[in-house]
Order: structure tokens, then sequence, then C-alpha cells
């Protein structure tokens, strides 16, 4: 009566094996059929977890990203690196990072490395995808090797497969035109590349082929919706029948364009549009499958299972054999398995659900939809008495938080006096010269430190021990600062796993995972902690590192914490309350320990809030309502201090035209900001809007190996001059450094300082 099936699944592996497969690849440590033999074991492991599935996914399966995937599928590669020899995998590193492999590289044409491919936020994730790049002149050719090999390899393995396809609309509006061309105009070209592929894939026996076009939860301009009806009646009468999915919001005014496309069925994120489905019914062909996620793919809370079987039973009943159900979205965005956490808070645990647990939901619902919920009775009772168990506990809600956010007023989140008087105190104060360096706050986490830390978690080094060790990395960062002649420090954030994990294991209301990875971008991993209570702030978090830090050097020490909409955007977030009001709680904690660094005598302190833009809803209409109250988490978190206290925020991977304003309206006193992957190109914004502050925009890009030239980097800042008075620049890489090797670091910022000198001389 009911199809199940499954829109994608984490490729990193239950245990991280693609991160380290990938990082002794590109040292040179194993062989490329080496990681091809990997990422076949790792999809027969996915596959074999979603055995039970009526349709597996097959093509979800990435190195690095999946839209990095779609475009060397279509044969889209830049012209940079065209033309070099070696495996297609070796220009797809290159694209991705900038070098493949060492050995790799040693005797290719770009041994010197390349630019790599421009990386932004999917939507609004945490997940980086790699932007296509476009011109007027770009062609399409298709290569469907991979969906050939992966479907031959998952034809052996019994599964009976449904290729995922990022489709032709959204994968033109993720993209980025290189020059003045309009990207809309290639799609006459790009169409034939998808139409042989839909024919290769039904060639090689897909009845079903999924087509994700996420870009229509946005708003969309007429041209956007004209594309959509081009582009899928090409597909018309094709030998595939296409599932077009969507998800992470409502589809509402493009409901009805869907609803026309000349597609056999739709997937609806019913957990984010649960009041579109009987619109969505309504509107379809009589004959159309109707795919509903009703497992959330983004979180990692359970579901509650009969509070969907109440509203889904009587649309099982309508549809029959049309209604298919899956998770919301891909599960790429949380851990794998949670049957492999051993420490995780064990009250906290049953109430939590990742991948696997979620299919298994899944299968709960299915067996309930087709046999009656008495055959699943024992699942829905457990389920049941989770959900039930999680709203009563008493460790979730904290009245004394609630009293003091209650307690907030508006001056809390203004600082003294405006950012020219302030400007004027901080000079006097801190004497930095023209152009000043920095760091945006993280130093290489070497194998020393790694080792400390595990030893630390295990019992083998004590406390003492473990301060010592965190104190003489602390120390060597400091030294490696002073002899490269930075301007302003950083303490290098030895003592910290990670930037958000650090400060939930000191805040009341998170719990934590072992192994609750998920992919940020390629074989970069995060953990994000779970939001799951009301919180608070026990006691100071960074203090004492950072007055060591400060007390082994005259130059200025940066105090360096995470904001709270990050920490937020970056967490796995507690559904049962708004989620304004868990950033109003974050933002009272870490204005505690901004105050409690002034105290300290800290005179810089940066509150990163790289995650601003990825909150955005996907819809334009709700920008202001979101803007308004993380604006003023970061300002009541910021705006307690004294003018002379210099105030520092950093922002990766954004685009800030269209919400320059909100940025202005932080009142940072600097921001520093990733820009040498679009080459300036994002500091578009500052051409028409006269950013009023400090502004930093990064011209070191930390996610490639590649070393920037000095010259280089004097280039990218004079286009920044172009558009911000010199006076108000800084020099600073895009991001921490915590990724790269200080192999790699030393010499990109000895060259970066020494473009600063540069760049004062010609101030001059």
């Amino acid at each position: 009566m009911v199809t199940t099936h499954n829109l994608g699944f984490p490729r990193i592996g239950a245990k991280r094996e693609l991160k380290f497969g990938l990082e002794r690849y590109w040292k040179g440590e194993a062989s490329r059929d080496e990681l091809k033999a990997l990422g076949a074991q790792l999809r027969q492991l996915n596959w074999a977890s979603q055995k039970d599935l009526d349709l597996a996914p097959v093509g979800d399966f990435a190195f690095y990203d999946q839209v990095l995937d779609m475009s060397f599928t279509l044969g889209n590669l830049p012209a940079r690196v065209q033309g070099f020899h070696g495996d297609a995998l070796d220009n797809y590193f290159r694209v991705a990072r900038g070098r493949s492999a060492e050995s790799a590289d040693a005797h290719a044409a770009c041994c010197g490395g390349v630019a790599a491919g421009e990386m932004t936020k999917w939507f609004d994730t945490n997940y980086h995808y790699i932007v296509p790049e476009f011109t007027a002149d770009t062609t399409f050719t298709l290569d469907a090797s991979r969906y050939v090999e992966q479907l031959a390899e998952a034809r052996a393995q019994g599964i009976k497969a449904k290729p995922v396809v990022i489709g032709p609309v959204t994968y033109l509006w993720l993209g980025k035109a290189k020059d003045d061309s309009d990207k809309l105009a290639l799609l006459p070209r790009l169409l034939p590349a998808y139409v042989e592929l839909l024919a290769t894939l039904a060639a090689q026996g897909a009845e079903w082929v999924q087509i994700d076009e996420p870009v229509l939860v946005t708003e969309l301009a007429s041209a956007w919706r004209e594309a959509f009806r081009t582009a899928y009646a090409a597909f018309a009468g094709g030998p595939a029948k296409l599932l077009l999915a969507t998800y992470f919001g409502q589809l509402q005014e493009n409901l009805p364009l869907v609803c026309e496309l000349p597609v056999q069925g739709v997937h609806l994120d019913a957990v984010n549009a649960r009041a579109e489905v009987e619109p969505l019914i309504a509107g379809l062909p009589a004959d159309s499958v109707v795919s509903l996620g009703v497992i959330n793919g983004r979180n990692i809370w359970k579901t509650d299972l009969n509070g969907v079987l109440d509203w889904l039973v009587p649309v099982a009943a309508q549809l029959g054999e049309r209604l298919w159900i899956a998770p919301s979205c891909s599960l790429l965005h949380v851990p794998v398995d949670l049957d492999s956490e051993r420490k995780l808070d064990p009250e906290v645990k049953p109430w939590l659900a990742f991948a696997l647990q979620k299919l298994d939901e899944l299968k709960v619902l299915a067996v309930a939809l087709r046999e009656g919920r008495i055959a699943a009775q024992t699942a829905l009772y457990a389920n049941r008495d989770a959900i039930e168990a999680r709203r009563a506990s008493p460790r979730v809600h904290n009245p004394a938080v609630k009293e003091a956010v209650a307690r907030l007023t508006a001056d809390m989140g203004r600082r003294q006096h405006a950012y020219a008087q302030r400007a004027a105190r901080q000079a006097a104060l801190l004497k930095l010269p023209a152009f000043p360096t920095t760091t945006i706050g993280s130093f290489p986490q070497t194998a020393e430190i790694r080792q400390a830390r595990s030893q630390y978690k295990a019992g083998t080094l004590d406390e003492a021990g473990y301060q010592a060790a965190m104190r003489a990395e602390i120390g060597r960062s400091v030294r490696e600062q002073e002899a490269l002649g930075l301007d302003v420090l950083v303490h290098g954030e030895a003592e910290r796993n990670d930037m958000v994990e650090y400060f939930g294991e000191q805040l009341e209301g998170y719990v934590f995972s072992q192994f609750g990875w998920v992919q940020s971008y390629g074989s970069r991993c995060v953990k994000p902690p779970i939001l799951f209570g009301d919180i608070s702030r026990p006691q100071a978090m960074t203090v004492e590192w950072i007055k060591y830090a400060q007390s082994l050097t005259d130059k200025p020490m940066k105090g360096m914490l995470t904001g709270p909409v990050t920490i937020l955007n970056w967490s796995f977030v507690r559904d049962d309350q708004p989620r304004a009001d868990s950033c109003r709680q974050l933002a009272l904690a870490i204005r505690a320990e901004v105050l409690d660094l002034e105290r300290a005598g800290i005179s810089v302190i940066q509150i990163d809030e790289a995650a601003l833009r990825e909150g955005l809803p996907l819809r334009r209409a709700q920008w202001s309502e979101y803007l308004g109250w993380a604006v003023e988490s970061f300002r009541i978190t910021a705006n307690g201090v004294r003018d002379e206290t210099q105030i520092h925020t950093h922002m990766c991977y954004s685009e800030f035209n269209d919400i320059i304003q909100a940025i202005a309206d932080m009142d940072a006193d600097v921001i520093t900001i990733e820009t040498s992957r679009s080459d300036m190109e994002l500091l578009d914004a500052f051409d028409d809007f006269k950013y009023p502050n400090e502004i930093g925009p990064g011209v070191y890009d930390i996610h490639s190996p590649n070393i920037p030239t000095q010259e280089h980097i004097v280039q990218l800042m004079r286009k920044a001059a172009e558009r911000v008075p010199a006076e108000r620049l800084w020099v600073n890489p895009d991001c921490g450094l915590k990724t790269r090797q200080w192999a790699e670091v030393v010499p990109a910022l000895t060259n970066m300082v020494a473009a600063a000198r540069t760049l004062r001389g010609e101030a001059r």
C-alpha cells in the first residue's frame, strides 16, 4: 500500500572512514585505487543499511561534494583545470581544494596548484558545496560513468536503485556566472545533457529517477519559473519515471507550478510543509505518486510516530499505492548511528534518532500503514514513552533562565557611543599600524594537541598534564606570531575541539555525542552539540586561557568566542520552543563571558558569527524577523563593554549584498569575511553601501593547501581598497587555520605580513 524510500544517506561512514581515506590519499599515503575501493566499500555499507527500503538512492555518494559531482557529470569543468593529464579524480580534487594528491600533483602541469572552486552553503544548512562556474561560452558534455558504475554496484548487491540527480534549474541557480552572462541562457545547452543522462539511467535499469529541485522552496522570479516549464517539457515522455524532490521548506506560490510539471511523482517536505499535503494531492494528476517526507532529515530528535500516523493514515487511505514515505530530505545532515554512542547522557539518548534510527522509524510507519497500528504496537508504545519523557523532563526547563531573558532591555544591545568615537579611543589604546594584520583565531591542531586531548579524555593524562600540554601549544602559537610580525595575536585555540562544541560542553542545556559526526565539506566533519534545554553559563569558559596567552606578549591578544547565532545554527537545536528564545539564552551566556574577558584586561574580543547568513529563512519574506532576533542576540552579547574594547566578528562563505544593512546593524568594530575564493567579488556589496566600520577581507584561502603569494595578496587588497577606505582595512586569512599544517601556515602568513608592509609603503 505504501512505498518506502530515502533521498540520500551520510557518505562519511560511521567512523569517518571517508575523511581519513581522503586525507591519506591527499598526503600521498594511499593510492587512487585504494581511495576508489574505499568509496565502493562505503556505498555497499550504505546500501546494506537501506536494503529493507523499497527504493534506495544511488548517486548520492560523493568523494567531496554532490554539486561538484554534478558539474563533472555534465562536463562543466573550469577552464583552469581543463587539459591536465591524469585521472579525472585528480581534476576533481583540483577544483575542490586547489590540488589533488601529492603524488598526483608532483608530475602534473598544475604542480603549483590552481585556484579552488568557490564554496558556499547548501541552502540553509551547514553543508558547503563547490559553486558551479559559468560563462557565456560554457558547454555541457555528459559523462554518466559514475552513475553507470554505481548502478551496476547496487544491482550486484540486489538493491532496487533510484538514481539521485540535481535538477537542471537548481543546478543553474546554484552556480555563478564568471562574466556578465545570464545563467538561464545556458538552459537550452544544458537540457540535452540531462535528456541523455535520463535515457542512460533508464537503459541501465532505473525505473525511477529522483530529480532534486530544492530551489522550488524559494521565491522565484518569473524567468526561473518559466525555466521549470521549459526544462520539464523537454523530459516529458522520456523512458524514466521522474520523482521531483523538494525539501527544506514550503512550496507556497510554487505549488501550482509543481503540480503542472510533467513528472510522475513529487516529494514534499511534510515536516516543514505539512499544511501543503492536501493542496498538493488535490493539484496533482490522479495517477501521480505523492512522496511525503515524514521524518525530519535535518535534526536528531525522535519523530512522534503516533502523531504522524494520526494525520498520515487518512492520507494513505486516500492515495493507496500512490503514497510514498521518506525522510524530509537527504540524511546527509545527521550522524550515522545512535547505537554507537556509549557515553551519551542516558536520559537524553532515548529522545534521539540518527540516520539508521530514522530509517527504522520509517519502517515502523510503513508497517502501521500496511498492516494497522496493532502490528507496530510495541514500537509505537516505546516511541510514545520516549516522546512523553522528553516533554516531562525537569532538565529541559529552567525558570531562572527564562526570567533572565524576560528582563532583557534594548539598552543591553547598545554600545556607549557611536563607532567614530569608539574607534578613536581604540586607536589610542591599541596603537596599530595601517593595514593591521591578524588571524581568525585557530592555529593547526597538531598531532601533539590531538594526542594530549585523547589521553586526557581517556584518563591517562591528568588535569595538570593536560593544562601544561595546552599551555605549551599556546606558547608556540604566540612565539610563531611574534616571529611573523602579526599585529593582533590569538592564542591558537589548542584547547578547543570545535568552535561550537567547546562552548556547548561548558553550558547547561547541552549534551554531547562521541560519534555524531556530519560532513561540512570534503573531509571536514563537525560534531554538533545537542541543545536539549534552557541554557546558562555556570562559570567562565575561556578567560584563563586568554589571560595566559596575553601574559606571553606585549601585543594585543584577542579573546576568541563563538557568537550565539552560530552556536545555535551549528547545534542540533531543540524543537520545542522558538529558535529565537534559545538564541537569546545563548546571548546572555556569551555576554557574561565577554564581560569577564574585559575585566581580565583583554582589549580585543572576537565574537564569531560565521553562521549568521545560513540561518536565513529560504524565503525573503521571513528574513526581517530572523535578522531582527539574530542581530539583537549578537548585540546583547557584544555591547556591554567599554568604548576602548574593540569588538570583532567573523563571517565565512556568505553573500553579503542582500543583508549588508543587518551586518552594519551588528555594529561590530571590525568584521572579517571570506573573499579570496571569490577574488573579492563578495565586496561588491560595499560599492553602493558605505559600510561604516572596519573590515578585513580574507586574502588567504585556508580551505586549500595552496600558499598565496605576496603579490597575490597585495592585488586582492588593492581591489578591496577600491570599495573600502584603506584606513579601515585589515589584512587576515579567510578563516581559522585549524585544518592546515604549520608548514603551510608559516609561509602563507609570512607573505601576508609582507603584503601588509607593501601596502603601508604605498599608502604613505
